[in-house]
């Protein structure tokens, strides 16, 4: 017997998770509705119990939000979807329905600002303890683990040093353990990274970022691979509330037609802008995952399919250089978040990651002045002739 080939990455971006309507809408509607009628009190009441399929209210499921859920389930080679009002949504709700009052995380010491003091500061109040470590170093993370460990949590490439963790390495270190693995693919998104393949047990996304690749929505995404663990998470999830509604999940359904074309122009941009870069007298070091120069290069060359659109830099001159140049480009947008159509320029130590200890981000490599950019897909000689003019001011 024949197995159908999967189709291609870019038909499974205009296709996934779309299914066939009665009425036969190229693009299916949005389904602004709160709640949904039965058909008699037989159907509410087995919907109720599980023993049938279908829409109860909003909150516990949506046919516009199912759609984008199980679309991006096909593009991770996941089975089961869950959709969060935003990307700490997600992260909350996968640490809530992973862990208990004297469980123990470990995290990768070079993620998103806010996921390290959702981890310090709100999960620590209820008994569930953390470490952040340099998951780039196997040797590291294994130490760290306890007999309380529950989850391992990685964001690779690193935020925002760019730093690559060893997926398959990990996987096999928490499979030794009973550890779960979960990986934030945000700046790689299933276009470039599949964590699944790799070997993690679960994959969160923004989708605020570079799936939306709009700049217009915020959102949340986690992909498992298992019905059981599905059915656990979307109960939490259903109690704590922080769902996505129906017109975000349209507008992310619709980004992610052009994922594809969108991640191969922010790759190509940001490996002429990193390559500019690295050669530019006022620039004192580069890290991107498309230069050689990359410690995890060749790492980052067998565990991804591009080097993203992320680059993150710092200047000779330190924090008053950055904030000169933040302060003197043009197109480049002076904004936090990342992976829309627009180029924007951020400082980390006094932006995304201010409400990190200064002693934790050095420990992450996040200097006083690293200066972190979001290359957009605009022309990327315009993108390099900002930042030129930028730089060339004192």
């Amino acid at each position: 017997m024949h197995k159908t080939p999967q189709p291609g990455l870019a038909t499974r971006c205009v296709h996934a998770g779309s299914p066939e309507q009665p009425a036969g809408p190229v693009v299916n509607p949005v389904c602004l509705t709160s709640t949904f009628r039965f058909r008699d009190a037989d159907h509410g009441a087995a919907l109720f119990a599980g023993t049938e399929s279908g829409y109860i209210y909003t909150r516990m499921l949506n046919p516009t939000v199912k759609e984008l859920e199980d679309c991006i389930a096909e593009l991770e080679g996941g089975a089961f979807g869950l959709a969060t009002g935003s990307g700490m949504a997600a992260i909350h709700t996968t640490i809530a329905a992973l862990c208990s009052s004297g469980d123990h995380v470990v995290c990768s010491e070079a993620v998103y600002g806010p996921t390290l003091s959702l981890l310090s500061d709100i999960f620590s109040r209820l008994g569930i303890q953390s470490t952040a470590v340099d998951t780039t170093a196997v040797e590291k993370v294994a130490a760290a683990l306890t007999p309380a460990t529950r989850v391992l949590f990685v964001e690779t490439p690193g935020n925002p040093t760019l730093c690559i963790s060893d997926l398959a390495a990990l996987a096999r270190l928490c499979r030794e353990r009973s550890i779960t693995l979960v990986v934030d693919n945000t700046f790689m998104t299933p276009a470039l990274q599949q964590p699944l393949e790799l070997g993690a047990d679960i994959v969160v996304h923004s989708l605020t970022k570079f799936l939306n690749g709009h700049a217009d929505v915020v959102g949340g995404i986690i992909v498992v691979k298992d019905k059981s663990v599905y059915d656990r998470f979307r109960r939490v999830l259903n109690h704590l509330g922080g769902v996505l509604a129906p017109f975000e999940a349209f507008l992310v359904r619709r980004g992610i037609r052009t994922l594809h074309l969108r991640m191969q122009r922010h790759c190509e941009n940001a490996s002429r802008i990193a390559a500019f870069l690295e050669t530019h007298p006022k620039v004192a070091w580069v890290r991107f995952p498309g230069l050689a120069s990359h410690p995890q290069f060749e790492l980052g060359r067998r565990q991804m399919q591009g080097p993203g659109g992320m680059i993150s830099f710092e200047l000779k001159g330190g924090i008053a250089a950055g904030r000169s140049l933040m302060n003197s480009t043009r197109l480049c947008a002076l904004a936090v978040s990342l992976g829309g159509v627009e180029t924007l320029i951020q400082h980390p130590a006094s932006m995304t990651h201010a409400g990190v200890s200064r002693e934790a981000r050095l420990a992450a490599g996040i200097t006083d002045g690293l200066v972190r950019l979001s290359v957009g897909i605009e022309d990327p000689a315009d993108i390099i002739t900002d930042l030129e003019q930028a730089m060339a001011r004192d």
